[in-house]
């Protein structure tokens, strides 16, 4: 066996290859990328902030994902693939450490930091896969010529300023996100058969849900908040009910869907589209719910009395609504229904907005919370009294 062909992972029918220690490693930076989105979001809550913030979240994201699908098809144990994932970390950190100034005077680092990650690991992969596995080698030669596409909009909006930057990196987004909806469809190559994206499901569902939990690096951020700020009865309130806004989240998230999530698209005949659908795209508003709650804790921490403005009202509302809307889609995406108990907790949490200017941020904090116990709760006592209508 030639040593390309051992960088492959080894699979068997349903086999749940493990998350390794490096891919963990690996999740710390985008851990850091994360905060540093929901930083930037805080500090630029505008809607040309929150439109800039988006794209940058979503290249984010993008990044991310795209290497946990490398991953599953490459062999992280193996040292040449060890070392493309501490060349991406460094990458990682240039990107993130760019974030908050993406748009004014990092562009460029920015931009040639997700450009040479996503081309980079892409070309890689490509000279990884051996010729006795033509598909999957034809699959990463159109996904590299794809992201070097939208590569050229990328250096080129950070290489340009103001408006120009935006427009194009938001072209450059729109065709990273066609990809996988078009299957890279290439003028001369064609499109990538959906048997070609095969997936070990087992070890994509832990990536996401492992995500998820690194994502706990908001209760840090929440607690440091905490420790810095003056200790009165409204701002322990504030801490208290984020810290069981985020225990709510975990539960609606891991008490049934992700295990049911990981043993559905292990068993899946078509592991690639439900890869591409159910974890690829419908994890991208969990993920975003997450960051805006934490932008909202944020908030209601340092501002905990008096009237809830736009900003409380959209990030303390908005980000348990994106959370449980990206749930839900999940879940039905796993399952086929929709879970009447996040059908009830995205209505009530629509209901709060026309009472939220007259509640205070710490009382809307409250209320939303509630409702994502309500959710949580639904979820044990369905499950405990053998209710399969509910489950997932």
């Amino acid at each position: 066996m030639s040593t390309k062909s051992t960088l492959l992972r080894a699979r068997a029918p349903h086999q749940h290859h493990r998350v390794t220690y490096v891919e963990l490693f690996f999740d710390l930076v985008f851990v850091f990328a994360i905060t540093q989105v929901s930083h930037t979001l805080l500090a630029h809550f505008t809607p040309l902030g929150v439109l800039q913030t988006t794209i940058l979240f979503l290249a984010v994201w993008w990044v991310w994902i795209y290497t946990s699908w490398i991953t599953n098809w490459l062999d992280p144990e193996r040292t040449p693939i060890r070392v493309m994932l501490f060349g991406l970390m460094i990458a990682g950190l240039l990107l993130s450490t760019s974030i908050p100034k993406a748009f004014e005077s990092r562009g460029v680092a920015f931009a040639l930091a997700f450009v040479a990650m996503q081309v980079g690991r892409s070309a890689f992969t490509y000279w990884s896969i051996p010729r006795s596995e033509p598909g999957l080698r034809m699959n990463l030669l159109r996904i590299t010529l794809w992201l070097a596409c939208s590569g050229v909009f990328w250096i080129a909006g950070g290489l340009a300023e103001g408006q120009a930057r935006l427009l194009l990196w938001i072209v450059a987004v729109a065709i990273e996100y066609c990809g996988p909806m078009t299957r890279f469809r290439f003028p001369g190559l064609g499109a990538t058969p959906l048997e070609d994206w095969e997936v070990e499901g087992g070890h994509m569902a832990e990536r996401c849900a492992l995500f998820i939990i690194a994502l706990g690096e908001s209760i840090v951020v929440t607690g440091a908040t905490f420790a810095e700020a003056t200790w009165t009865a409204p701002t322990v309130s504030a801490f208290v009910v984020a810290l069981l806004g985020s225990i709510a989240m975990w539960w609606v998230y891991f008490h049934i869907g992700a295990e049911a999530g990981a043993e559905h698209i292990s068993q899946s005949e078509n592991t690639g589209r439900l890869a591409r659908l159910a974890y690829t795209y419908l994890h991208l508003p969990i993920v975003a719910g997450i960051v805006v709650t934490a932008v909202g804790d944020e908030l209601v921490l340092a501002h905990p009395a008096g009237h809830a403005d736009t900003k409380a009202i959209l990030s303390i509302i908005g980000g348990p609504l994106l959370f449980l809307i990206g749930t839900i889609l999940f879940k039905r995406s796993i399952r086929g229904i929709f879970q009447l108990s996040h059908l009830v907790g995205i209505g009530l949490l629509v209901v709060l907005i026309p009472f939220a200017h007259s509640l205070s941020p710490l009382l809307l904090s409250t209320a939303t919370t509630i409702v994502m116990l309500i959710v949580a709760a639904w979820e044990a006592i369905s499950l405990g009294s053998g209710t399969k209508e509910d489950e997932i």
